[in-house]
């Protein structure tokens, strides 16, 4: 398991791998200029796709009808005239070009994840978005295909996650913080030039250059989980270039990254609660002993305390260690539609069996089958401790441990550890939480789930306060998982839809239920649409 906290990633890509600063800018006239002072970027000259490169996590050459292309974006966007990194980008045209509105932006969130693996693996949720703009992802700088940050090697990496990362002996805890130095340290070697540029300000300012080279006037966009804190930003930055965008799995734009891992702390553990209950619910079919919530927790605890001490067969020559487990069950717990593999895999794991949830692990920190790891973990980390001022010490991590447990005695303890993710990382952090108010931007529809373990619900209420009065509109689905509009839910989907399509947003504080029957959602709660 990876030291920083589980990342906010989009449940729906996560899903489909399980189961197969600066001041605001107005931007002038957004077609013409560049806030930075730069040179438009040229036209992208888009041409055939290539499969995923290992970075971006392998996979098959992307349908022909879908294209790819490169941007240069500067290294320094204080000296927009210098180096150049490359921002790799794909796209799917409007079936509609008649009625073509323009492109729609996505971003998958992570940070880390590769917006081309991930938009077209899970292209057909957006099929109805498809019939009037354009879908385009793209890889982030330092993501994938855009000058990927690179620290240890696959088979280092192995060992970095099968750590044990809630150390409980002076022993193990001097091997923990040996191996995370060893981690940032290989970090600076290998992408020491690119670490300072890889934040989230710089992120939103290519967003900017994207736009502009699509030859679109706004912005259309669509953030999941960390992908809304870079559209917060951009939105921060140059608001008058926001067209219609949405949150959705919001990222709290209030908390420290102490506060964002207690919180996580807690939303994971919720997950595990509505996943253990669900579990007695369904009484004998379900694989897993107990007769309550509790009693089912308890088994993963009986579980974790066991791997502690003896770690069971796994993959290969790869035990299923009590972090790899930890991290599988969280893997899980991102969708409702996984949680069938993560009773089986505990299941399995109390026979003495751990290849599934080493599997689950495997696919919440990058690796293939092969044993090749794309660039999420590093990237992630990069990202983080380039947004984040904040540098933890073992003391005050130590210190807070108590109100980690108690938030989640399964998830707690490697939460809290993951405190000294940036501690010796060797560039400084931008600030202390992003700055994500944006007068003067086009509404944002921001959409919070009641049960998202990885982005907890009151992240998008504080997003809507935070954007300012009258861009945020928040819209709250009361389900399970991470994210709102991949579940298939109707109710959101059809907010959403209309939002982007017709440009009418929902009237704030619109609710929509998940319903029982998993066929589909229901608007008994929903409110009509109202332009704007």
């Amino acid at each position: 398991m990876p030291t920083n906290a589980w990342r906010a990633t989009a449940a729906t890509a996560l899903a489909a791998a399980l189961l197969s600063t600066g001041a605001c800018s107005d931007g002038g006239d957004p077609k013409k200029t560049t806030a930075d002072g730069g040179k438009d970027p040229k036209p992208l000259a888009w041409g055939e796709c290539s499969a995923p490169t290992a970075a971006q996590g392998g996979g098959q050459v992307p349908p022909k009808d879908w294209q790819c292309a490169t941007l240069d974006v500067p290294l320094d966007y204080a000296e927009p005239e210098g180096e150049t990194v490359p921002i790799a980008l794909i796209r799917a045209k409007a079936r509609d070009q008649g009625n073509r509105i323009g492109s729609l932006v996505f971003n998958f969130g992570g940070p880390g994840a590769s917006g081309i693996t991930a938009l077209t693996g899970t292209a057909q949720q957006f099929e109805a978005l498809r019939s009037k703009y354009d879908l385009v992802g793209f890889d982030p700088r330092g993501v994938g295909a855009s000058a990927p940050v690179r620290c240890e090697d696959d088979k280092q990496l192995d060992t970095y996650y099968a750590q044990d990362s809630s150390p409980d002996t002076p022993q193990k805890e001097a091997a923990f913080l040996d191996t995370n130095k060893a981690y940032q340290q290989a970090c600076r070697a290998k992408s020491g030039k690119l670490l300072p540029h890889v934040g989230t300000p710089d992120a939103a300012r290519d967003l900017d250059r994207i736009r502009q080279a699509l030859g679109d006037d706004k912005l259309h966009y669509i953030g999941f989980s960390y992908g809304t804190e870079l559209g917060g930003v951009y939105a921060h930055l140059f608001p008058k270039n926001v067209g219609r965008a949405v949150f959705d799995a919001v990222v709290d734009p209030t908390k420290t990254p102490e506060e964002s891992a207690l919180g996580q702390a807690k939303g994971f553990q919720l997950a595990l609660d509505n996943f253990a209950q669900d579990c007695v619910d369904r009484g004998d079919a379900c694989r897993l002993r107990g007769s309550t919530a509790k009693e089912v927790e308890a088994t993963v605890i009986e579980l974790q305390k066991s791997l502690a001490a003896k770690p069971i067969a796994g993959i290969g020559d790869r035990k299923l260690t009590e972090s790899a487990a930890t991290s599988g069950i969280a893997s899980a717990l991102y969708s409702k539609e996984t949680w069938p593999l993560l009773e089986q895999g505990i299941d399995e794991a109390e026979g003495g069996q751990g290849q599934l949830l080493l599997r689950l692990s495997d696919a919440l920190n990058g690796r293939d089958p092969g044993g090749r790891y794309s660039n999420i973990g590093a990237a992630n980390t990069a990202i983080n401790c380039a947004d984040s001022k904040q540098r933890y010490t073992l003391e005050q991590t130590k210190a807070k441990l108590p109100a980690f447990r108690a938030a989640s005695p399964v998830f707690g303890d490697f939460l809290g550890w993951a405190m000294l993710s940036c501690s010796d990382w060797p560039v400084a952090g931008a600030s202390d939480t992003p700055d994500v108010s944006a007068p003067g931007s086009a509404p944002i529809l921001v959409i919070g789930n009641t049960g998202d373990p990885a982005t907890p619900y009151e992240g998008a209420r504080n997003m809507v306060e935070r954007l300012g009065p009258g861009v945020g509109v928040e819209l709250t689905y009361k389900g399970e998982g991470h994210g709102a509009y991949t579940t298939g839910d109707r109710c959101v989907q059809d907010a959403v839809n209309t939002y982007l399509l017709e440009g009418k947003a929902p009237a704030a504080n619109t609710v929509c239920t998940a319903p029982a029957d998993p066929s589909g959602g229901h608007d008994e709660e929903a409110v009509p649409p109202t332009a704007v």
